[in-house]
């Protein structure tokens, strides 16, 4: 379980890692059902960051996977070509959503949107660093 203190430690460390990249964007924390947790917006961020976090996040949940890793199975000819236009369209399969695992169970996941592919994942490992070692003091792998 992802709580609400863990998860706003998480936005803290993306929005955190966008100002060292001089990225502006969005960060959203879901838990195992893919529901909002916490979220924060940088000012001036991108005003689509806010609905594509909180969907990167739920789509890393759903799939348990990196976003990243989904766009070459997502694209024409891949084995889930056409996943972006399911999913009442939700799912995202560009970089910035990854699941929290917690003793080999997806708990929860983070979204950042806003920056480049590359600083929106960036973001998002600083966001999962702080889950990880939260997970670890509590006995998690």
């Amino acid at each position: 379980m992802i709580t609400l203190d863990v998860a706003a430690r998480m936005t803290r460390a993306a929005l955190d890692r966008a100002e060292e990249l001089g990225a502006l964007v969005s960060s959203a924390v879901v838990d195992q059902g893919g529901h909002l947790v916490h979220f924060q917006r940088m000012d001036r961020a991108e005003i689509a960051g806010p609905t594509l976090a909180v969907d990167k996040a739920f789509t890393a949940v759903a799939h348990r996977i990196d976003t990243a890793e989904l766009g070459p199975l997502a694209a024409p000819g891949g084995p889930l070509w056409g996943l972006q236009a399911n999913g009442a369209g939700r799912y995202v399969v560009f970089a910035g959503g990854l699941p929290c695992w917690h003793d080999d169970v997806v708990v929860g996941g983070i979204g950042v949107s806003g920056g480049s592919a590359e600083e929106d994942a960036e973001c998002a490992a600083a966001a999962l660093a702080v889950f990880t070692a939260v997970s670890k003091a509590y006995g998690g792998r």
